[in-house]
């Protein structure tokens, strides 16, 4: 018992011992030369490959330096909700030149 009392007298002690009232501090002001300058991280750089060369033919494979490109145009019936339309059908194929 002794003990605890020793214990919570010197608590007691240490609140009456702290000021009551609002207590002012002064901030320190910092100078320009104290700041460390900011980090700049280096970009991140993407490579971006395709899987093909764009060529803008179907299908994509190399005929051969002398093919030549031949293609028929047709008109065909479609049978569509609003009734039977005729459209243009275009079909092409390569052949050797």
């Amino acid at each position: 018992m002794g003990l605890f009392s020793q214990v919570c007298v010197g608590a007691h002690a240490q609140t009456l011992a702290q000021p009551h009232g609002p207590v002012v501090r002064m901030a320190q002001a910092i100078s320009p030369d104290d700041v460390p300058p900011p980090r700049k991280r280096p970009q991140t750089r993407l490579r971006v490959t395709p899987y093909y060369t764009p060529d803008g033919v179907y299908p994509r494979y190399n005929p051969g330096p002398d093919a030549v490109r031949e293609c028929n145009a047709t008109y065909v019936q479609e049978f569509r909700p609003s009734g039977t339309v005729i459209v243009p059908h275009m079909s092409c194929y390569w052949r050797r030149g």
